[in-house]
């Protein structure tokens, strides 16, 4: 019996150059709509990223007990002063990290990246991202385009094929969050806050559209354009805000902290609601990869959240010179990646697989070294066949590497989000790639 993968394949293959005719016109499609990433617009495939319901659930199940782990770090952090010395944060945000916890949810909103085994569903996690999370609007459009191909509309007539809404979903789980804030009101102001830079990402307008469907005002605001009177924190617009989206990633907010008193001090005290509050940093930084493993949080973890950490969570140290010596770094570097503590967007990841010499690794190593990096241990990603017929009409099947964002909301998985890339490093900074992601089920089954 073929898989999903292989039936649209057999499907392109039966009528390639119409199928060429409509990558093309998907490609059009895509060039006219908001599916952007730093002013770029984004590079698919042809084939979507093609799950089954039995991953989809499997995708819940990692989700749930990760973040419940997480929870866990987020609470010992905040309880415990040896505890938190684990991180290294500076003075200034482990005291908005501690500031009071005014709703329920220590983590509202992140993106939980795996690399996912389809074969065995074994699986590392890459990455955590918190407030930042992003990419919602890419799988939005990238899943219309799709579903217009020949292709696709030749595939639904023998699969049931789903797709994940993250747009009001977000907006529903906001508000639940808001709902039990100590200074909730009715219908709240809501702010969606970050550094644009007079470039305000079509993915924000679309998370406003989705609070206005909820009855709620929204105003997308530049951080650095907020004022605070002492008891409100106010727009460009000039209206009081209520409640926070904050898509602003807190490293920005820590390298521009003066730019943004207004935003801070409305937030220590309490004259907005803060979602996320600066306590999901202990997760967004990458430095929880090396603390999940350390013997002091194994130590209040259950025996089986023990068990998940050490085999889903790849080894990852400190990046010294002993620590290089220790592995065998320079002499292995196809084992190994090093990444700053504090990044996004993949900005200042190297790894050893990536077409490095020996002397260019050693190099990006060495000068690396104590330097709030992180040592760690290359989990090869799993390569699925695709085809890249919306830019190249005469482009041939190939190989590609995957990586796997989980989206979750108030707890609960809301959806998936895939990239690719040719080799096997996954990032913007070499060709990372996004593809529609779709649910599928064999009709009749």
């Amino acid at each position: 019996m073929l898989t999903a993968e292989e039936d649209y394949k057999r499907i392109i293959d039966a009528n390639f150059s119409e199928n060429v005719r409509s990558a093309q016109e998907m490609q059009k499609y895509i060039k006219t709509k908001t599916a952007r990433y730093h002013g770029y617009h984004v590079h698919t495939l042809y084939i979507p990223k093609i799950f089954t319901e039995e991953m989809a659930a499997y995708f819940e199940k990692i989700a749930s007990v990760m973040y419940g782990i997480l929870e866990k770090v987020i609470l010992r952090y905040r309880a415990d002063k040896d505890y938190r010395a684990l991180f290294g944060f500076d003075k200034k945000l482990e005291e908005l990290i501690l500031r009071p916890a005014h709703y329920d949810c220590l983590l509202p909103i992140a993106r939980i990246d795996i690399f996912f085994n389809e074969d065995d569903f074994s699986f590392k996690f890459c990455e955590f991202n918190a407030d930042g999370s992003s990419a919602m609007n890419e799988d939005k459009e990238l899943n219309t385009a799709i579903r217009a191909t020949s292709a696709f509309q030749e595939f639904t007539k023998l699969y049931d094929a789903r797709t994940f809404e993250l747009f009001d979903s977000w907006a529903a789980a906001f508000s639940k969050i808001y709902s039990s804030y100590d200074k909730a009101v009715k219908k709240p102001y809501v702010a969606i806050v970050d550094f644009f830079g007079g470039d305000i990402s079509r993915e924000f307008t679309e998370f406003q559209k989705a609070f206005e469907r909820r009855g709620l005002e929204c105003e997308i605001c530049e951080i650095t354009n907020l004022k605070y009177d002492g008891k409100n924190l106010i727009s460009p617009r000039g209206r009081k805000i209520d409640a926070v989206y904050r898509r602003a990633v807190t490293c920005d907010i820590m390298r521009n902290y003066d730019k943004v008193l207004p935003f801070i001090n409305a937030a220590k005290n309490n004259d907005v609601c803060l979602i996320g509050d600066f306590m999901t940093q202990i997760i967004h930084n990458k430095i929880v990869f090396k603390v999940l493993r350390d013997d002091a949080t194994l130590a209040f973890l259950t025996d089986s959240e023990k068990d998940f950490v050490m085999k889903h969570i790849p080894l990852t140290v400190s990046l010294t010179d002993e620590t290089v010596k220790k592995y065998g770094v320079l002499e292995e570097k196809e084992k190994w990646v090093i990444k700053p503590e504090d990044s996004y967007a993949s900005k200042g990841v190297y790894a050893g697989v990536e077409g490095m010499s020996d002397e260019e690794w050693r190099a990006k190593v060495t000068e690396n070294v104590g330097k709030s990096y992180l040592l760690q241990e290359y989990c090869p990603p799993y390569a699925s066949l695709n085809i890249d017929l919306p830019h190249d009409s005469g482009a041939q099947y190939r190989n590609y590497s995957n990586i796997t964002g989980i989206y979750v909301y108030g707890g609960k998985m809301a959806g998936l989000y895939s990239r690719i890339a040719k080799t096997g490093i996954i990032s913007t900074q070499y060709s990372e790639m996004s593809l529609p992601t779709v649910i599928t089920k064999k009709k009749g089954k």
